[in-house]
């Protein structure tokens, strides 16, 4: 009977109501066959009309896709050497598009920093007139050290009078409870009294990479509105998560995927439940990197349906992740800052939702990744997922929650990624699909060679020290308005930092276990990547 009234009412609708249980125990008393049916249909329109209601508002694409620029030109295929192919228009808050205030800011940054790092800077800063605001500035003038230093970077780091000094100077800065999300400024403290200099400098370092160090703290200045003090309390943090917490150098990276082979192949259980789930994710796809989006981004797939709530534990998801933010970080080169991530949400169920990875993903990227990611692509959400969303985006920041755009189908996803870069799986042109190549044996015979390591590490080192030194060149002769010597050391530091970025290369099997996307050649160092290999043949073959 209530089926035969709602399909007359509703002739284009489909209403299961005899299966509700919750219906079935009022139509034992006739006095409540009227309200039985009343609060049914009540109950179904609700669930229809607010499942509509929700999918326009959350998953109608018009008011995040149509403000996205259409780029019409097809990405090349073969080696993508984004030094070589540098876009007209740089980003803003960029290295070489910043305004005059900024680098002023990115100056007042550095000095700041370095006196985290044990260095002596007196009365290195900013002119009065250059100072935009009070919470901005460079460090108080109390806290100045008094006692000239040498400007190298290999003192005595552990020394007690430089670890107090630097305690000093900086302990005092704190970030607004407003901007203080992850209780960054108890970390930033926390790192200063368990952390030497030395320790925070090393994993500074060894966080730039083949970056360059400046794009390194405007990504974190842009993050905190160009604000150096909470800039400076967000990196040291950052710095002692990497080092103390995740361990992302010294273990993450440099173990890599063949260590957890040798754990999945060991007989502690507890190791190689750690190895295996490492591993599954690995072979499953559960997320992994290919291609790039309109704007030359690398874009990482996350197959959300392929991931099961208790499969593997929070420390291994939490690994996993780190590994693949990192991994991805090997594909970014100037001008490219940002990575673009597709969460496929095709066959999605609730079995799928798990979140604690989700909460750890964001803290990642507002925390410890700042400013590097360029486009949040939900595809093919089903509309179960919209009370969800309506949890999750009560977490993020407003700044990331405007990247977050939702695609129903392939046309949603050309505004972001050209066709020939979609793949199949996705309803796109690319006959690709995703395979695990297995890790073989004896993949990483650079690193046993801790000799060489060590003497790369020791260049490395020094070229550093030189980054800084002549930094403090710049930083000075900038403040004072001597314009030739703040030019030629501008000069020789971009040199220098080239070089670092080179070196890198040079040292990375020594230091990072092999991937992959090393495997399968597509990370060829040096700000070039290969998605498609072999058709740099093809594509010399087709123009001849």
């Amino acid at each position: 009977m209530r089926g035969t009234i709602l399909r007359r009412l509703y002739p284009s609708a489909k209403f299961p109501v005899a299966r509700y249980s919750f219906a079935r125990p009022f139509s034992t008393y006739p006095e409540h066959q009227k309200a039985s049916s009343f609060w049914t249909l009540t109950f179904t329109l609700a669930i229809v009309g607010g499942g509509a209601w929700l999918q326009d508002r959350y998953f109608n694409p018009k008011d995040t896709i149509t403000s996205q620029p259409r780029l019409p030109q097809k990405p090349s295929l073969g080696v993508i050497d984004t030094l070589a192919t540098m876009p007209a228009e740089l980003a803003p808050g960029t290295v070489g598009n910043l305004t005059p205030e900024q680098e002023i800011k990115l100056k007042e940054f550095w000095v700041l920093t370095l006196k985290v790092f044990g260095l002596t800077l007196e009365g290195l800063e900013a002119p009065p007139s250059t100072a935009t605001s009070e919470a901005a500035t460079s460090a108080p003038a109390q806290d100045k050290k008094k006692s000239k230093g040498r400007w190298g970077l290999f003192g005595r780091a552990d020394d007690e009078d430089t670890k107090s000094g630097t305690a000093s100077s900086v302990s005092s800065i704190s970030a607004a409870d407003g901007d203080d999300k992850y209780g960054q400024s108890k970390e930033f403290k926390q790192a200063l009294e368990d952390m030497k200099p030395e320790e925070i400098r090393t994993a500074f370092w060894s966080m730039v990479k083949g970056d360059n160090p400046d794009s390194l703290l405007l990504r974190f200045l842009r993050a905190r509105k160009w604000d150096t003090k909470k800039a400076l309390v967000m990196l040291i943090s950052t710095m002692r998560w990497r080092l103390l917490e995740m361990h992302v150098d010294d273990d993450i990276m440099f173990n890599g995927e063949a260590s957890a082979v040798k754990m999945s192949q060991g007989s502690d259980p507890k190791e190689k439940k750690k190895g295996d789930d490492f591993l599954t994710q690995m072979r499953l796809g559960k997320s992994f990197l290919h291609g790039v989006d309109r704007a030359g981004r690398p874009i990482c797939v996350v197959r959300v349906r392929l991931h099961k709530a208790g499969d593997q534990d929070n420390e291994g998801l939490e690994r996993f992740t780190v590994y693949t933010i990192e991994t991805a970080r090997l594909l970014l080169a100037p001008p490219i800052e940002t990575a673009t991530i597709v969460f496929d949400m095709t066959d999605f169920g609730m079995a799928n939702m798990d979140y604690a990875p989700v909460k750890f993903m964001i803290k990642c990227f507002e925390a410890n990744y700042p400013e590097s990611l360029g486009a949040v692509l939900i595809h093919k959400a089903p509309w179960l997922f919209s009370s969800i969303w309506s949890v999750i985006k009560g977490w993020l920041d407003p700044v990331v929650a405007a990247k977050i755009h939702f695609t129903k189908n392939r046309q949603d996803l050309e505004n972001f990624i050209h066709p020939s870069q979609i793949m199949k799986e996705l309803e796109g042109d690319e006959d690709w699909e995703y395979k695990y190549v297995e890790v073989p044996e004896n993949e990483n015979p650079k690193m046993a060679d801790k000799e060489t390591r060590d003497t790369l590490m020791a260049e490395r080192q020094k070229l550093a020290q030189e980054i800084q030194d002549t930094t403090v060149e710049w930083i000075r002769a900038s403040f004072k308005k001597e314009t030739d010597a703040a030019s030629a050391a501008e000069e020789k530091r971009k040199g220098l930092i080239e070089q670092l970025r080179a070196h890198y290369w040079v040292l990375d099997p020594y230091v990072r276990a092999r991937s992959l996307y090393d495997r399968l050649n597509v990370v060829q160092g040096g700000g070039k990547i290969n998605f498609y290999p072999g058709s740099e043949k093809e594509a010399e073959s087709a123009s001849v």
